[in-house]
């Protein structure tokens, strides 16, 4: 009897604690970022809790490297050269007093080419001391538009404050805990009646949306940071160009953008590595087809990058060569192949569909080589093709040996600080590209079973098991590896200049350059795989940075270069 009294007082006691709870959330706003932006939203990020995150950050690897004393006492010429960072520290301190949670921005329409955004946080602490921070940010905005106009409205519960310039507009409104902005003064109204829940369409909101269900039921419930992308309003924008200029398409000629149906991605801190994990929404693209990552074989321990994917060129080779706008030697390529009688069925008879791509970096090698390899599945179709790719260029001299019953073709470019001899060799079984001949003859030479190929590496093998199998694409980059070389290839040359340069002192001392043990020892291996999962493709990353990242570091600075480039003609 004592004991069922116990239970019952412990049962009412959990009881209590879960009411109390629910009642706490209600209080303050804890609606899912989702259910507060409209269906037709275009683009949300959504950090849930910024001081973790940060944190986190702090663990990771790359901050681990930023933080050792060799690298900061390299850092700090070049760094005493920038602007001032008062300010952003000061901002940065008094986002962690706000300790935001549930942080959001969206893009929530496009109207006659007028986006609107929205955005808002959860705080900790009362009102007036969000206002205290949060008025200085909005003192600042005035600061920098004297001529904006301030204004104050009563709605519903709320006070909303609007700032007015001819640029734009931000309208500004807190609800409980919560802290709203939009660009757009129904927008904020709208996100407030949502808020307050005083409007009960569910299919209104983007947590209402099919295309927002399907994708974020990919995603891991635990993430530092995610972001939606719906497509849905360029492909529109797509098709009413087409429309405009008179080209109606059929179903199966809609181009890639019209056939994804959203974008959807999260990334997360594991053990100080990046984690991430994007879904795209479409068809899958490829039939009957798996990889096998057959051209690993080739690899060996000196290899820092590999790739392997489907790439059915031979079911576009006939697309591509009669679409408008493709330039130079591309188009220039398919020309030839087309006017010496190569189709698509010829390309797909000759080759598979994987492609195999690696990077080499001995150690006694001032540069590394880059190899793609294809499996040939008729050698005289192949054959075929690659006599035609040589006549590609007409001012090009190819040069012709067989060994060991492959045939190898080299051609000798123009002289230049860096040589370049491309080199194609072709056996019954493969069909291998370089630059270099050296290089193309090294890897045909491989066998594969040598117990020093890639494949056998610890390091290769574990980084394989952090990520799911691929079935269409999977990259690897040891970064350790590919530092190390570039710092053997580069320091020499650093020292160089700063000897013939003396100006280049003033913005860093070589001298100081960290060793390259005190680098690699944070760097882990970049890996990244895709699979094609029920409605879409899944592609998963890890890394010290994953390779989107990776990807947009070195895209950003190659399209401002083209950019600059293309305004200086």
């Amino acid at each position: 009897m004592k004991r069922s009294f116990l239970l019952l007082i412990a049962g009412a006691l959990v009881a209590l604690a879960i009411w109390y709870g629910v009642r706490i959330s209600e209080k303050t706003s804890h609606a899912a970022v989702s259910a507060l932006l409209p269906s037709e939203t275009i683009f949300v990020a959504h950090v849930p809790d910024f001081n973790q995150t940060r944190d986190q950050w702090h663990h990771s690897d790359i901050y681990q490297i930023y933080r050792e004393p060799t690298v900061q006492d390299f850092l700090r010429k070049p760094l005493s050269r920038l602007p001032k960072r008062d300010a952003t520290a000061q901002t940065l301190q008094e986002i962690e007093q706000l300790d935001p949670k549930d942080a959001f921005v969206a893009l929530t329409s496009i109207d006659n080419n007028n986006p609107r955004f929205a955005g808002g946080f959860r705080f900790r602490g009362s009102q007036d001391a969000a206002e205290a921070i949060v008025g200085k940010w909005r003192a600042k905005l005035l600061e920098k538009n004297p001529t904006a106009k301030r204004e104050k409205l009563a709605y519903q519960q709320h006070q909303i404050e609007t700032i007015a310039a001819a640029a734009f507009t931000l309208a500004t409104a807190y609800d409980g805990h919560w802290f709203f902005a939009s660009s757009d003064v129904t927008e904020l109204k709208a996100l407030l009646d949502r808020a307050d829940r005083r409007s009960k369409d569910r299919q209104g909101t983007l947590d209402g949306g099919e295309s927002y269900r399907a994708a974020a039921a990919h995603m891991p419930s635990s993430y530092a940071a995610f972001f939606y992308l719906q497509p849905k309003i360029f492909a529109d924008k797509l098709a009413s160009l087409r429309a405009a200029i008179g080209q109606p398409v059929t179903p199966d000629q809609h181009t890639m953008v019209e056939k994804v149906r959203a974008i959807c991605g999260t990334a997360r801190f594991e053990n100080g590595k990046i984690h991430d994990v994007i879904f795209v929404g479409m068809p899958k693209l490829e039939q009957d087809a798996t990889l096998d990552r057959s051209s690993l074989t080739l690899a060996t321990k000196d290899t820092f990058f590999y790739l392997a994917m489907l790439l059915n060129l031979g079911q576009k080779i006939d697309t591509i060569n009669q679409t408008a706008g493709i330039g130079g030697r591309v188009q220039q390529l398919f020309q030839t192949l087309s006017a010496n009688g190569i189709t698509a069925d010829d390309w797909k008879a000759a080759f598979g569909l994987e492609l195999g791509s690696f990077a080499d970096w001995p150690a006694n090698a001032r540069w590394p080589w880059l190899i793609l390899a294809l499996p040939v599945k008729d050698a005289a179709k192949a054959n075929q093709i690659v006599e035609a790719f040589t006549k590609a260029d007409e001012d090009a001299t190819w040069t012709r040996t067989e060994k060991d019953g492959v045939r190898y073709l080299s051609m000798q470019s123009p002289a230049s600080f860096i040589a370049i001899t491309p080199a194609i060799a072709l056996s019954n079984r493969m069909l291998v590209a370089g630059l270099d001949p050296v290089s193309v003859e090294a890897v045909m030479k491989r066998d594969g079973s040598s117990a020093a190929d890639l494949s056998n590496s610890q390091v290769y093998k574990a980084a394989v098991r952090s990520v799911p199998a691929p079935t269409n694409f999977f990259a690897y980059v040891d970064t350790a590896l590919l530092y190390s070389r570039l710092d053997a290839t580069l320091r020499p040359m650093l020292l160089m200049g700063a000897a013939f340069m003396p100006a280049m002192n003033n913005y860093i001392d070589v001298s100081k350059l960290p060793s390259p043990e005190v680098i690699t020892k944070h760097l882990s291996p970049i890996v990244s795989s895709q699979r094609y999962e029920r409605d879409g493709y899944m592609a998963e990353s890890v890394g010290p940075v994953t390779l989107n990242q990776a990807a947009i570091g070195l895209g950003l600075p190659a399209a401002f270069w083209a950019i600059g480039r293309q305004r200086g003609r």
